[in-house]
């Protein structure tokens, strides 16, 4: 579980887009359940197809699609920490950039590495677009205390580099996670954090994870 803690967000806004993020993701997971898993197909990111302008609009619709319960999950509870707390921190139009750049960049991430048989695969999910904000965040408030469980605290930036060893260790063997999403949405993140930094950088910040 995560839990911000402090009152020093730059921002006077509450989060909002975020919020909005989430409820989208839920509505289509709920669509995905009524409808069938099927429906999802036509939404989801697929290499083969990445080139194809028909086909454009997956590179948004994937990012709100999820494969089951557990994915949405893991997803949306970064998505609400995470995301609520860099909304308040950036504001809506900075948050907004970064989440959706590094949700399709991730997929670029995942063009790039799927193998040849692998084209016809389809990626689906936020976690490109949660990794950027991971990323961000460890470039704003890299010694940002986070508790696991509220028990064991990381500083942000290892607890950001034991999932990117994670990762890279994953292309070794396939394990149908889309392990180059989830690179190239850090990298994302990382780079508008580095961008950003001299206005927005933070002291060390506590958090519950």
């Amino acid at each position: 579980m995560y839990k911000i803690r402090g009152n020093n967000e730059r921002s006077t806004n509450g989060p909002k887009w975020s919020l909005i993020f989430i409820g989208l993701s839920i509505i289509t997971f709920l669509i995905q359940l009524i409808v069938g898993p099927e429906i999802w197909i036509y939404f989801a990111f697929f290499p083969k197809d990445a080139m194809n302008p028909l086909w454009a609009f997956r590179w948004i619709t994937s990012m709100f699609l999820h494969a089951n319960f557990d994915h949405l999950f893991s997803n949306m509870i970064a998505l609400f920490f995470f995301g609520t707390f860099l909304e308040r921190l950036l504001g809506k139009y900075r948050f907004i950039t970064i989440y959706l750049s590094a949700g399709i960049i991730g997929s670029i991430g995942y063009l790039i590495t799927a193998s040849i048989s692998a084209n016809n695969i389809p990626a689906i999910g936020a976690s490109g677009a949660v990794y950027g904000l991971l990323g961000t965040l460890t470039v704003l408030a890299p010694f940002m205390s986070v508790y696991i469980w509220g028990i064991l605290p990381v500083p942000m930036i290892v607890l950001a580099g034991i999932y990117a060893v994670v990762d890279i260790t994953g292309f070794a063997q396939p394990d149908g996670i889309a392990h180059g999403a989830h690179i190239a949405g850090m990298l994302v993140g990382i780079a508008f954090g580095l961008y950003l930094k001299p206005f927005f950088g933070l002291q060390k910040r506590r958090t519950t994870f």
